[in-house]
């Protein structure tokens, strides 16, 4: 239908090389990475790959081509599904939004990974206890002594007793 087609008569694709560039340009905006950055990251990553490759892909006149593997260090650098990547930016957020959601994200990831880590923690503490049950008491005091928050240390003691933080 002549509806579906924008001016040029292309249908937009809903996956496209263009919108890898649009994503690489909102991705490293959003992290407030420059394009040194990014190529640095990339390079990392396994895909030698300079600034000025980068500011090309996001800017240039021609727009510079994308290979799989680029693609693919995209995809890894920026957290993302390649799907992901390819797919069209999504409308209506601004810049400052999505760096609020990044960095939302970023800490709901890092205080799940911190939650996984105090429970493996509690739990070997609490198989050591079962193990030396001497040791109780002076391992409850060290939880103080280095909490320094009666509180605090009673709420870990209370999960150690209880065999885990979950």
């Amino acid at each position: 239908m002549a509806g579906d087609r924008p001016e040029g008569g292309e249908v937009p694709l809903l996956y496209s090389e263009g919108n890898v560039a649009a994503r690489v340009a909102l991705e490293r905006e959003v992290r407030g990475w420059s394009t040194t950055e990014l190529a640095e990251r990339v390079t990392r990553a396994g895909i030698k790959m300079n600034q000025t490759a980068v500011w090309r892909i996001e800017n240039g006149t021609p727009r510079r081509r994308i290979n799989l593997d680029e693609a693919l260090a995209f995809s890894r650098v920026f957290e993302l599904p390649l799907e992901e990547l390819m797919s069209p930016p999504l409308e209506g957020l601004d810049i400052d939004s999505r760096r609020l959601v990044q960095e939302a994200v970023e800490a709901f990831y890092e205080t799940r990974d911190a939650r996984d880590r105090l429970h493996r923690a509690v739990v070997a503490i609490a198989d050591h206890i079962k193990a030396h049950p001497d040791n109780s008491r002076a391992i409850h005091e060290q939880c103080l002594r280095l909490m320094g928050d009666e509180r605090d240390a009673r709420t870990l003691s209370s999960d150690i007793e209880d065999g885990g933080h979950y």
